[in-house]
């Protein structure tokens, strides 16, 4: 069956879209409004003025080769509340000397890794600490639950509780959980750019699943943002919307009625009424480096749309003048697939983030980021 597209450089005033110039001023705008209103929120702010960073601690590990900080970004709301993102950066020991500022891979972690990781063993195949710090990078991660916890309490708890208008009724179009995480990485990003360890320039955010979602709506928002990871993040993440297998928008709207906004309801059973599709979220990252990954049993998160969508953002590369991947056929299982500024691979195995995962990515990222 046909998949009959948003077009992607076609203003919503008909008006054809040639350079970059114009997806810069006109389309570019159009599509993060459309995208805000219909699937994922508006965050009601940005930086809030009372945020501070605090280092809670900071200590040699793993063997005297890296030095392990942890920052608390804090801030509070209008409403009364107060909100802490604790951040866990990882550095190179000789990152304390001044002699290099290193681009860092900031990871958004979902409840994986159940606690921030503490003594000299932090490595998981989740984070690879050790694998990440020795390709030359810092390793830095925050967690879902102190930004807003995956539960459906009516957007009571987290940054919602804070932050949210508390004297009028709920938006249709009001931020839903995954643009809260999205705003968290912000949060990130902003006090990265002030470690004098880590470079700012050369930041990339990777997620999982739920993460990669996050990731992307946050790289297409935060263009501070050098590099994104999206690692099999399916429905309403990297994958086409239209004519997708495994995991549709009702079925993602009726597990996770928190994520999105209400007004994405609006679309059970009719992806082909939506405004947008994914491959206009991806193009949003243009022309910054984007990787998406997939695992060929996971059907769910259907590879083949996920790759389709990394295909159909391609114009917006080229209007940049870089290559994507849109001559490419669907690649071998562990075959990873590079051109300038965008990269993919789907890997033998079942849906999860894995050391193979992170191989192929950080082989990416090197001479890139």
């Amino acid at each position: 069956m046909e998949r009959i597209l948003p077009q992607l450089l076609v203003g919503q005033n008909g008006l054809e879209i040639d350079s970059a110039q114009q997806w810069e001023e006109l389309r570019r705008p159009e599509l993060l409004e459309l995208f805000a209103e219909h699937v994922y929120g508006r965050q009601p702010l940005q930086r809030p003025e009372t945020m501070t960073f605090t280092a809670a601690s900071q200590a040699g590990c793993l063997d005297g080769k890296a030095i392990r900080k942890s920052i608390h970004i804090d801030f509070s709301g209008e409403n009364g509340g107060q909100g802490r993102i604790r951040l866990t950066l990882y550095v190179p020991a000789d990152a304390a000397a001044g002699k290099k500022r290193y681009p860092a891979f900031l990871l958004f972690d979902h409840g994986r890794l159940s606690a921030v990781p503490e003594g000299d063993s932090p490595s998981s195949p989740f984070w690879p600490v050790e694998q990440i710090l020795a390709s030359g990078y810092a390793a830095t991660m925050i967690a879902a639950e102190d930004i807003d916890p995956d539960e459906h309490d009516g957007f009571r708890n987290g940054v919602h509780g804070i932050f949210d208008p508390q004297d009028r009724p709920r938006a249709a179009d009001a931020w839903g959980t995954i643009a809260a995480w999205a705003w968290g990485l912000s949060r990130a990003m902003d006090y990265l750019e002030t470690d004098p360890d880590v470079d700012p320039a050369r930041i990339a955010v990777i997620g999982h699943s739920r993460g990669g979602k996050t990731a992307l709506w946050a790289g297409a928002l935060d263009e501070r943002i050098a590099m994104v990871v999206s690692n099999e993040s399916g429905c309403t993440g990297a994958a086409v919307s239209r004519g997708k297998a495994g995991e549709r928008v009702h079925q993602i709207n009726k597990a996770f009625p928190h994520w999105f906004s209400e007004n994405y309801k609006r679309y059970n059973h009719k992806e082909d009424e939506l405004p947008v599709d994914q491959h206009l979220l991806l193009a949003l990252i243009a022309p910054r480096l984007l990787y998406v990954s997939s695992a060929a049993e996971d059907e769910w998160a259907d590879p083949v749309s996920e790759y389709l969508s990394l295909q159909l953002a391609e114009p917006v590369y080229r209007l940049f003048g870089a290559d994507g991947v849109a001559a490419e056929p669907f690649p071998q299982l562990d075959s990873p697939l590079h051109t300038e500024r965008c990269g993919y691979h789907v890997r033998a195995g079942q849906h999860d983030l894995t050391k193979v995962d992170w191989m192929y990515i950080l082989g990416f990222a090197n001479g890139r980021l």
